[in-house]
């Protein structure tokens, strides 16, 4: 799965030069669980990853959900991996340290569990 990942944070460092500052930085992985993986072991290499990434310059304050969809048209996706960061700075900061980094070390051991080959990134904030 993550190997794909650092390709595809090139990209998104590329797009995040136009983000506003004040907007969420959300990146969404599109994944496909194997068959023989459980939804425990997606939650523990998914908690593995994301306390790695907390390590890291920029990924001190990344937010991250599983979103599993119950009733829903998903097409070939059996779930979601959903990251955020606060301001697109602190997410550039994140994919720049990216290589060579804690969380990378655990990217073989997601790619056992599940495929996550397409991702979209997003500008959020909230209404009010």
């Amino acid at each position: 799965m993550l190997n794909t990942i650092k390709r595809l944070m090139i990209v998104s460092v590329l797009m995040l030069v136009g983000g506003a500052a004040h907007a969420d930085a959300m990146q969404i992985y599109y994944c496909n669980q194997h068959e023989d993986a459980s939804d425990e072991q997606v939650d523990d290499i998914a908690s593995q990853w994301y306390k790695a990434a907390r390590t890291m310059k920029g990924g001190e304050n990344l937010q991250m959900w599983l979103r599993f969809p119950i009733a829903a048209q998903a097409g070939p996706t059996d779930f979601v991996m959903v990251l955020v960061a606060p301001t697109f700075e602190e997410w550039g900061e994140f994919t720049d340290a990216y290589e060579g980094s804690p969380a990378e070390e655990v990217d073989d051991n997601f790619e056992e569990i599940a495929d996550c080959t397409r991702t979209t990134i997003w500008e959020s904030h909230q209404v009010q």
